[in-house]
């Protein structure tokens, strides 16, 4: 919150921590793999866990250290064994470890995320990043600490209350995470994967990493470009603006509502389930009345700010759009705001409030953000003309980083030398990792070719889950995997299907799926 901050305070923000150095550290010892810990086992029973402890400062490698934590899907055919595939989900403050047996894991049909020829070729390699989940996890505030609901995004006398808010959380971070903080950007994640590769005994580095792991990807490419292996990327982050986050927090605003509009198209084309119009503007009319009403008063704990969140949630992906709009439609139809209430709801747990310290302690420190409030909301009024969740994205996206307690690092400059073929994915109206990114960073990454799902807004492509699947993305993503082989050039492949909703729907019970499971 700068405008209430002593001036030495404001000023830290302007200094420029620098990249810190690859150091001659000696290599890690081996990994050795045995039982996870219960939350990791009791779902994902196949997977094995091991901690390496890495240097919390790689200035200083003999000095303070802090344990990842480590977790394995073996190779199921060791004969065909090509080597570790790492995994990222994203976030940044996605818990890899779990996720590995998110993509490793048999559905109740048997299928995989990753095809069942990459399970055999590969150990499937997920770990926690630092200050994630069990890694060091670090927590900036009580879960309670934003009041639920929260101030009205877009109203300007709510503008105070919510700097001081996010002012207070960036304190908190500094409080209670303050050793830790200064060394929790990308870069020191792109270390800390390396070092686990090297305890692994690998010597090339095979990844696949979706959204946020897109940049963690492109950084390690750059610091470590001798160990590529075979590398997919998917949902990616446009890695040339110095201020790389704040950019691509307001690329976000306007991709969220083209992606909305397209929603409302498939909303529209199920009126005779849901009752909320035949046309996008039908249907949008109905939204915009129910947004003003819950912003005017707030039901229970769910106004304005909570609406706008969830709303952009659900557009990651289709996974949540027959529950959304079943409970949207019991509100507008039917008068009961209990379902569309619950589903709003903002999520005030423990680990809810660690995944928001981790996002926004990497975002802050990776790169600069504006020195002034005046810059935030001179360009959120601009973006306000043409999106209505600019300004949630100012507050959820970086909020924080305006008084973030110590400095930030110079972002690692990708350059995509001397790197082999890298396989890309992106929608073509992706709202979370916009298309022009991709662009930008396939044309960093010289030697990359990139795949396009055509006529879809969905966040990210490759093994995604049953439902959701792209079959066509899959196939090239596998055949890459096994044999390294790239499409001749950029290529695009059919949207994958929408999902069909049946009055049956409005009745069943409505529940929101995470995120993370695409």
């Amino acid at each position: 919150m700068r405008f209430r901050l002593p001036v030495v305070a404001t000023a830290t923000l302007a200094l420029i921590a620098p990249v810190v150095p690859a150091t001659a550290a000696p290599p890690p010892e081996p990994l050795v793999f045995g039982a996870c810990p219960a939350d990791i086992a009791q779902p994902f029973p196949a997977l094995t866990c091991a901690t390496l402890q890495v240097p919390v400062d790689y200035r200083k490698p003999a000095g303070a250290t802090l344990d990842l934590l480590v977790t394995k899907h073996a190779a199921k055919a060791p004969s065909k064994r090509l080597g570790a595939l790492f995994v990222n989900p994203g976030g940044p403050g996605g818990g890899g470890a779990a996720y590995a047996g998110t993509l490793t894991r048999p559905d109740a049909t048997g299928f995989t995320r990753l095809q069942p020829a990459v399970l055999d070729a590969y150990d499937v390699i997920g770990f926690d990043p630092r200050g994630v989940s069990h890694s060091s996890p670090i927590s900036c505030a009580d879960p309670s600490h934003f009041p639920t609901p929260q101030p009205d995004p877009d109203a300007p006398a709510s503008r105070d209350p919510l700097w001081k808010l996010w002012g207070d959380y960036a304190d908190g971070c500094g409080a209670k995470a303050g050793a830790l903080l200064p060394h929790l950007g990308t870069d020191n994640v792109a270390r800390d994967m390396d070092n686990i590769r090297a305890a692994l005994g690998e010597q090339k580095l095979n990844y696949v990493g979706f959204s946020y792991g897109t940049y963690l990807g492109s950084v390690y490419s750059e610091l470590f470009r001798e160990r590529v292996g075979r590398m997919i990327l998917d949902g990616n982050i446009d890695p040339t603006p110095r201020d790389v986050w704040y950019q691509a927090s307001l690329a976000q605003a306007p991709a969220f509502e083209k992606r909305f509009t397209s929603y409302l198209g498939w909303v529209a084309k199920y009126d005779t389930v849901y009752h909320l119009g035949t046309a996008v503007d039908q249907v949008r009319a109905n939204w915009d009345k129910t947004l003003a009403e819950f912003r005017r008063t707030p039901h229970g704990v769910v106004g304005a700010y909570e609406l706008l969140t969830t709303a952009g949630g659900v557009m990651f992906s289709e996974s949540n759009w027959i529950a959304f709009t079943s409970a949207l439609s019991s509100y507008v139809v039917g008068g009961d705001d209990s379902a569309l209430v619950d589903f709003a709801a903002a999520d005030t747990s423990a680990a809810s409030e660690r995944f928001n310290a981790i996002f926004n302690a990497v975002i802050c420190v990776d790169a600069d953000w504006p020195s002034t409030r005046a810059r935030y909301e001179r360009d959120a009024a601009r973006l306000a003309k043409v999106s209505q969740f600019t300004w949630v994205n100012v507050w959820a996206g970086g909020g924080a980083c305006l008084d973030w307690p110590v400095p930030n690092h110079t972002p690692v400059h990708v350059s995509g030398k001397g790197l082999p073929g890298i396989l890309m994915f992106n929608t073509v109206g992706d709202p979370s990792t916009p298309y022009a990114g991709a662009l930008k960073l396939h044309k960093v990454l010289r030697s990359s070719v990139l795949v396009t799902e055509r006529d879809s807004g969905k966040h990210c492509v490759f093994s995604n889950s049953r439902a959701l699947v792209n079959t066509a993305a899959n196939d090239i993503g596998t055949k890459y995997l096994l044999t390294g082989e790239l499409p001749p050039a950029d290529t695009s492949v059919p949207g994958h299907a929408l999902p069909v909703p049946t009055p049956a729907t409005l009745k069943a019970p409505i529940t929101k799926v995470p995120l993370l499971e695409r």
